[in-house]
C-alpha cells in the first residue's frame, strides 16, 4: 500500500478493509515506512512496513476466481 493511502486512512478515521497476511488489521499509527497495526480477530500488535498492506482481501479474490 502507497504511504497517501494508509495517511489518508489514518487522519481520516475512514473504515477501510485493510489486510496483513491474509488477516483484517486496523492501522493505529504510521511512522515513515513502519505502521503499527492491530489484528481485529485477536489482541495482537505488530510494527510492520506499509507495502506489505493491501485493501483487498487476495486470499477471497483467489477463492471466488472462476477459471474460463
Amino acid at each position: 500500500m502507497e504511504y497517501s493511502r494508509v495517511y489518508e486512512i489514518l487522519k481520516n478515521k475512514e473504515k477501510a478493509e485493510v489486510f496483513y497476511d491474509e488477516r483484517p488489521v486496523w492501522i493505529q499509527e504510521l511512522n515513515d515506512n513502519i505502521a503499527k497495526i492491530g489484528f481485529i480477530d485477536n489482541f495482537e500488535e505488530k510494527d510492520v512496513y506499509i507495502e506489505d498492506l493491501y485493501e483487498d482481501d487476495l486470499y477471497e479474490n483467489k477463492k471466488h476466481q472462476t477459471k474460463f
